[in-house]
């Protein structure tokens, strides 16, 4: 149990003996640190249970625990807050437990398992800008599932079907009309058709600029998707080879982010269950026609704005976006045992994931109990507050904005590392861009500027990662001294003592972060323990200290400070190098 709980369920037992009836106790950090510690506010809430004046049941409460061994003192502040300064033992107590056991701060103790929905390029679609928050965001809430307790599986859920799809394969068609793929006698043979990440990178805007402006090859696209559906054996092996050149590019990208996926599943294979569900749906009288498509109400008499239908089947007899996800709902809870899905999706998608929650929980497709989470998020923009944009005036590719960073970062490392120097550079690019995305709340529009973003001296990932360089060459210096440190043995300075109370309140912002689905609490928690060690740094001479228990404490709070920041940077995909 953590020190903190541990010091409140003897609180509570200490209450139970006196007759205060109290269900819980909890302690809070205190936002004055110059009365104390932490907050008891109990005496407040126990006054209309106890008919009796705050203040007094303070000052019975105070009789009770002033003595405890892990208190240095305790006050009362009008209207009956109840001060609390923790002792040095018990925080070189808890220092020793988190040295330990580190898990103590991130464990909660859930035990269900999370599907994860995030990531969703579009096949075929070179990845920009605006991928990378749902990637990023959903891969960090998938580790800090895993590390708060929780089992998870993740899944990409690529955008792999579609009208866009058939667009693309439309205009290959009109290039290239002798290819094999387009006969009637094909059925499946290898084809010589060299087609590369480049190819699309220019196929599909050009694609799909003529289907809008060219209502002919806006049908013919359609048809195809529609044939692309029911596996027109010719239009089904372009689009194969269509899919692996792109997801080849999609992994290499992701791969640099710290981006992975247990599944790499796509529309197409949520649409091999959609026969099997609209089975289902007409048995359970849930389909309805109008205007030629089919679809499900999912109006609830408690909206106050119109809630259109879920269309199911378009007029034309295509299926619809919602449909497959609809159709994901029902493949991941016949094939795994899961108790929630989280989606990690633009915070514009709001009334879609309103519409298809609704169908899955008023269809039976998923019960009661199991929890359907749209995880919405803002826009990162440009440093001028508008959409991140090329020099030319198009939507700036991930991989470009990467490359940008990268060669910022570059000038940054000290020109006496003279090898590595640009996969040294790309690391603490990753890091840079990842906290930056991350440090706003979830749902909250950003503006990302390389040059703020990239400063060793400000709130940034960038700087995260030179403190932890620090950190660890000390520690090294320390080992090559044959120096051992392996307990904080006393507390000799504020700022000792300010970064264990810090460590202290690391299970509550784990805790926050984990019920907000969001890691900015974890990001501003990261800089603001950094921020006090490299004070705490900056105004002692470690390694020179004459007292050998001052040394030894100082380096194994070092040693706690920098194995607790590796666990939050691994929570958000985040590496340390070892020099910088």
């Amino acid at each position: 149990m953590h020190k903190i709980e541990q010091l409140e369920t003897k609180i509570k037992e200490t209450l139970e003996k006196i007759n205060i009836p109290v269900s819980s106790v909890l302690l809070n950090p205190s936002n004055r640190p110059d009365l104390g510690d932490y907050q008891y506010n109990g005496a407040l809430s126990l006054a209309k249970t106890l008919h009796d004046n705050p203040m007094n049941i303070a000052s019975k409460i105070v009789d009770e625990i002033k003595d405890f061994k892990e208190f240095k003192s305790v006050s009362i502040a009008s209207p009956g807050f109840i001060n609390l300064t923790l002792s040095d033992e018990f925080l070189i107590d808890f220092a020793k437990d988190t040295i330990n056991n580190p898990d103590i701060n991130y464990n909660l103790g859930i035990d269900k398992t999370i599907f994860l929905d995030y990531g969703g390029p579009n096949v075929a679609k070179i990845l920009h800008v605006g991928h990378l928050r749902s990637a990023n965001i959903g891969q960090a809430l998938n580790n800090l599932c895993k590390k708060v307790g929780c089992k998870t599986i993740s899944d990409i859920h690529l955008g792999d079907y579609g009208r866009p799809m058939g667009m693309v394969i439309q205009e290959i068609k009109t290039r290239y009309p002798d290819l094999a793929y387009f006969k009637s006698d094909y059925h499946g043979e290898e084809v010589e058709f060299n087609l590369t990440n480049e190819d699309l990178i220019e196929l599909y805007p050009t694609a799909t600029t003529k289907a809008k402006e060219n209502i002919d090859i806006m049908e013919e696209s359609r048809k195809i998707n529609y044939e692309l559906q029911h596996k027109h054996h010719g239009y089904y092996a372009l689009w194969q080879k269509i899919v692996k050149t792109s997801l080849n590019e999609i992994k290499k990208i992701y791969q640099d982010l710290n981006v992975d996926f247990d599944l790499w599943e796509g529309e197409s294979d949520n649409y091999e269950y959609m026969d099997e569900l609209l089975a289902y749906l007409y048995d359970h009288n849930m389909i309805e026609e109008s205007d030629g498509a089919k679809v499900i109400d999912v109006k609830e008499e408690t909206d106050k704005l119109e809630m259109p239908p879920l269309i199911m089947i378009k007029s034309n007899g295509a299926v619809s976006y919602e449909a497959t996800d609809l159709a994901a709902i029902w493949e991941r809870v016949h094939k795994f045992k899961i108790d929630e899905i989280w989606y990690i999706v633009d915070k514009r998608q709001d009334l879609h994931f309103t519409q298809v929650f609704r169908a899955a929980k008023k269809s039976g497709i998923v019960d009661e109990n199991m929890k359907l989470v749209f995880n919405g998020f803002g826009t990162m923009n440009g440093q001028d507050g508008k959409p991140f944009k090329t020099r030319d005036g198009g939507v700036m590719p991930l991989s470009e904005l990467l490359d940008s960073v990268t060669s910022v970062c570059e000038k940054r490392i000290i020109e006496n590392i003279k090898t590595d120097r640009e996969k040294l550079a790309r690391t603490i690019a990753v890091a840079a861009i990842k906290y930056a995305d991350l440090l706003p709340f979830r749902t909250t529009d950003y503006n990302f500027d390389i040059e703020k973003f990239t400063d060793l001296n400000g709130k940034t990932g960038t700087y995260l990662l030179y403190s932890c360089v620090r950190m660890n060459s000390l520690l090294k210096k320390a080992d090559e001294l044959n120096i051992t440190y392996n307990d904080i043995k006393c507390l000799t300075t504020p700022n000792e003592k300010k970064l264990l109370l810090t460590m202290l309140d690391l299970k509550r912002v784990i805790t926050r972060s984990f019920e907000n689905c969001s890691l900015n609490e974890i990001c501003e928690y990261l800089y603001k323990i950094t921020n006090i060690y490299n004070n705490f740094y900056a105004e002692n001479k470690i390694l020179t200290e004459e007292n050998e228990k001052v040394k030894t404490s100082w380096l194994a709070l070092t040693k706690l400070i920098l194995d607790n920041n590796k666990i939050l940077l691994n929570i958000l995909g985040i590496n340390i190098p070892k020099k910088m």
